[in-house]
């Protein structure tokens, strides 16, 4: 890390969640509060905005490299592609990061959340929950769906010298390949679980939920809160280990 300004890198990657946290759960509040212009918009609409949210995240985040996930920092950390001491200081900012965006959410939709009845609903803007609640089994979606993101950004960064995982010579669409793979995430895996994918954008709007003095809110349901920590993090560690096998590069 010498030649890395800390304080800079820090900032990078707490930039980038916090947008890419503000838009993602934004996109699920216009779809599920009451009385938005884009209520009832549906779980496609959902994962387009989560995609462009990442694509706007890595963007803003490009000096830190962009990995705005600690499931992705670690198997970059896995695979030797950075510290210890990155993984821990992008990981600390990618929280931070993340709940500062999910307060900003909620102050952009605080009458809308003010007018919605069900405490659930309001959750649901902030954290992911399951629609059949089998902890072993959403675990194992977490894994595999996180497995699916880590791969694909290992892949992408075969196909060129770049910094940030995904195919160099693109300039600013550089970012729009892993965008595309969150779309195609949440629209083949999102359903059991809601798609965490990534221990911060979950875990930062819990807290951020658990903090606010959100009307109604009811529990931030924390005995399901492990899942999208813990899956995400072994998903990425599994990716990182089988990418040099499967893709044919040393990592």
């Amino acid at each position: 890390m010498q030649d890395i300004n800390l304080g800079l890198y820090f900032l990078s990657e707490a930039v980038g969640t916090g947008l890419l946290v503000l838009l993602g759960c934004g996109v699920v509040a216009n779809v599920i509060l009451t009385k938005t212009k884009g209520n009832g918009g549906g779980f496609l609409m959902i994962n387009w905005g989560w995609g462009l949210a990442v694509f706007i995240g890595v963007l803003a985040s490009a000096y830190s490299g962009a990995i705005l996930n600690p499931a992705v920092g670690f198997g970059l950390l896995i695979a030797g592609k950075i510290t210890v001491a990155q993984f821990l200081l992008a990981t600390a900012a990618e929280l931070l990061g993340a709940i500062v965006g999910a307060i900003l959410c909620w102050v952009a939709y605080r009458q809308h959340f003010d007018e919605e009845p069900e405490a659930t609903t309001k959750l649901g803007v902030f954290a992911t929950g399951p629609q059949i609640r089998s902890y072993g089994t959403n675990f194992m979606t977490e894994v595999i769906a996180t497995f699916v993101l880590v791969f694909a950004v290992f892949a992408f960064a075969d196909y060129g010298d770049i910094n940030i995982g995904v195919p160099g010579g693109l300039g600013a669409l550089s970012a729009l390949p892993v965008a595309l793979v969150v779309v195609g995430i949440g629209a083949s895996l999102g359903g059991p679980t809601g798609y965490a994918i990534n221990p911060a954008r979950d875990l930062g709007p819990r807290i951020a939920h658990a903090i606010l003095p959100i009307k109604g809110k009811g529990s931030s349901d924390w005995s399901y809160a492990w899942v999208p920590v813990v899956g995400p993090l072994v998903g990425g560690a599994i990716a990182a280990l089988a990418a040099p096998a499967l893709l044919g590069f040393i990592a």
